[in-house]
């Protein structure tokens, strides 16, 4: 138990700390960009986070007998995970489709999407009440809340939901 009066050994513990931060950080970011399809970048980004998992795991692996290292270890890595989060939250790279079920204010609210640039496919449905309107957007994730506001302002019963896409080819996109 030496190592806890050591200030070496904190910084150490520290330092690997760091680099278990970084190392999980673009490992998100990495799987975020896996998703898109973004070769190059994915290649890049493997190669960064490989170096510094090398650096921490063998720092950690040398000196098993220092908890203060396994600690700086365990703590970066759930640190560096919400991080990443984060820092990909902040990114808001892709497209989102955003799926809007209205009981009767559907061609309202399409017509206030296309107003503020969005394109907006309408299909008729059947709900459990009857006929709804089930309208289509394609946005740019950093524009959801401000799609969601849109809708929720002209429907506040509105019921949206959001989910990942990749473009594949053609159509509109807001860019």
């Amino acid at each position: 138990m030496e190592y806890f009066s050591d200030p070496h050994a904190w910084l150490f513990a520290l330092l690997i700390f760091v680099l278990r931060v970084g190392d999980m950080a673009l490992d998100t970011i990495r799987v975020l960009f896996v998703v898109r399809g973004k070769r190059l970048l994915v290649w890049i980004l493997g190669l960064f986070q490989s170096l510094i998992f090398v650096v921490a795991i063998s720092s950690v692996l040398s000196q098993l007998d220092n908890i203060l290292n396994v600690i700086g270890y365990a703590t970066g890595f759930a640190t560096g995970n919400l991080i990443g989060m984060v820092i990909e939250n902040r990114l808001a790279i892709g497209h989102v489709l955003v799926t809007v079920i209205s009981s009767n204010r559907g061609t309202f609210i399409a017509e206030r999407l296309r107003a503020s640039g969005y394109a907006v496919t309408e299909i008729a449905g059947r709900g459990m009440n009857g006929t709804v309107f089930v309208l289509h957007a394609s946005v740019l994730r950093k524009d959801v809340s401000q799609v969601e506001t849109i809708v929720l302002e002209s429907d506040p019963h509105a019921f949206v939901t959001a989910e990942d896409v990749r473009p594949v080819r053609r159509g509109f996109w807001r860019a």
